[in-house]
């Protein structure tokens, strides 16, 4: 997936207006909020969140981007520049990647 022009923060004060306007016109209540009902109300809600995101150019943040959909990612941060990142980086990234034991913000078995 590829973002242009995209803020996670846009995304979410987006959805929240959208959520509201449909709660006030079906007259129901803040009880209706949960994960789900802001799931799809996201730009992205017909992908799946991300597994993996991979950050180049050793930068260590997120940059405001898909803030709620990758709450449970695994995070990469790599020192190569975006144009000199090849295969033979993303396969890298991968094996490190399944060496991971994914919690999805549980705490670890040890």
């Amino acid at each position: 997936m590829f973002a242009i022009n995209y803020g996670g923060r846009a995304e979410i004060i987006q959805s929240m207006k959208t959520i509201y306007n449909e709660l006030q016109l079906n007259g129901q209540g803040s009880d209706v909020i949960d994960e789900a009902l802001i799931k799809r109300h996201l730009m992205t809600h017909s992908y799946p969140d991300p597994d993996l995101l991979i950050r180049t150019s050793g930068e260590q943040r997120i940059s405001n981007f898909l803030i709620w959909q990758a709450s449970y990612s695994e995070f990469i941060f790599n020192e190569k520049l975006w144009p000199d990142f090849d295969e033979k980086e993303l396969r890298e990234c991968l094996k490190i990647y399944q060496s991971r034991q994914r919690r999805f913000g549980g705490l670890s078995e040890e």
